[in-house]
């Protein structure tokens, strides 16, 4: 059950940072046997899954990178991490949900968006932030962060839940920290800008 928890939130979670890369990597694990993936999940062992997400991470990847476009890159996926999580979430509690499958599949897919929605908020909000400097290092640390956080959080879920949970909170708590902050610049950048400029 710590197990199952702890893949659940790290599901979550891990959708609103990286999708495919999440994907990619939970299809592997479960492709060679590393862990035994519920019926709600084992379509992403399928080679044909797991080559779709391959060539998306790749994207995604260099998409990250670059200032601006990475901004983009999270806007449009707003509209897909957070109901991703929700299924991937739903999908592994499924097969463990026992006589009260329905319910236990709805209360984890609310988690599981709740968590990739509370990820992708962050991350875009502070990206949008960086992309506000002038210089690149800033923007590039902080895609290398997500992209080493991922498979981190993902492994520490299963090899170690409970280490992974505390630094869950840490992680959370820093987000919603951030975000707060950011979307506190983000509004005096915009009323700056919109400040008629003195004859």
């Amino acid at each position: 059950m710590v197990h199952l928890l702890a893949l659940a939130a790290a599901l979550g979670w891990a959708s609103g940072l990286r999708l495919y890369l999440t994907v990619l990597l939970v299809g592997i694990a479960g492709h060679w046997g590393w862990i035994a993936l519920p019926p709600g999940l084992q379509v992403l062992a399928s080679p044909l899954v797991m080559a779709c997400a391959a060539a998306l991470t790749v994207v995604e990847f260099l998409a990250d990178k670059v200032p601006l476009v990475d901004s983009a890159w999270d806007a449009l996926h707003t509209l897909i991490r957070i109901p991703a999580g929700a299924a991937l979430v739903a999908g592994l509690v499924s097969g463990w949900a026992g006589d009260h499958g329905e319910t236990w599949t709805t209360v984890a897919a609310l988690l599981g968006g709740g968590l990739a929605a509370a990820a992708h908020t962050a991350k875009a909000s502070t990206r949008a932030a960086a992309n506000t400097s002038p210089e690149p290092f800033s923007n590039l640390g902080l895609s290398l962060a997500g992209d080493v956080a991922v498979p981190a959080m993902l492994w520490l879920a299963w090899a170690h839940p409970f280490i992974f949970f505390p630094l869950l909170a840490l992680a959370l708590a820093v987000m919603a920290t951030l975000t707060w902050l950011c979307f506190k610049f983000l509004r005096a950048l915009l009323r700056r800008m919109s400040r008629p400029s003195p004859a």
